[in-house]
């Protein structure tokens, strides 16, 4: 069991990793509104292909990596597992992470000049992160009874 500092560090550490990893969900998707508008091999996507990689790979996904287990250590610390909003909370998690996965797999479209998608579609895929969100906040500062 954790003790009382090192759970706070734990939730430190795991909300700045929530935050970060929110950040790269939001901005991603805009990054590909922007990266619609240029030509394929030009300068600007060049560019654009390397700032969609670093923010991948160098902030996206060791946040989300860092949040999942800092997550799970405070889930089976607190017994979270046995009440209803949690599950709830995990199936928000593990859809953000489905989304993070083809954020990554637009990413590689882009990458290979092979993205047929447009800015519309990339601007309504926006609003996803920000509704699962809204949910997971809401059940963990809440934490609604469900089933009782």
């Amino acid at each position: 069991m954790l003790s009382g500092e090192a759970y706070l560090w734990v939730k430190a550490v795991h909300v700045i990793a929530i935050i970060s990893w929110m950040a790269g969900l939001l901005y991603l998707p805009r990054l590909f509104v922007y990266h619609c508008d240029v030509h394929p091999k030009s300068e600007t996507s060049e560019t654009f292909k390397v700032m969609e990689r670093r923010l991948l790979k160098a902030i996206m996904t060791p946040a989300m990596v860092v949040a999942w287990i800092l997550g799970l250590v405070m889930a089976v610390d607190g017994g979270l597992f046995a009440q209803h909003w949690f599950h709830v909370k995990l199936l928000a998690v593990c859809l953000m992470t489905g989304f993070h996965v083809f954020l990554a797999r637009c990413k590689t479209e882009f990458a290979e000049d092979r993205n047929r998608r447009g800015q519309k579609f990339y601007r309504v895929v926006n609003e996803g992160p920000t509704l699962l969100m809204i949910v997971i906040v809401i059940l963990v500062i809440v934490k609604p009874a469900f089933g009782h």
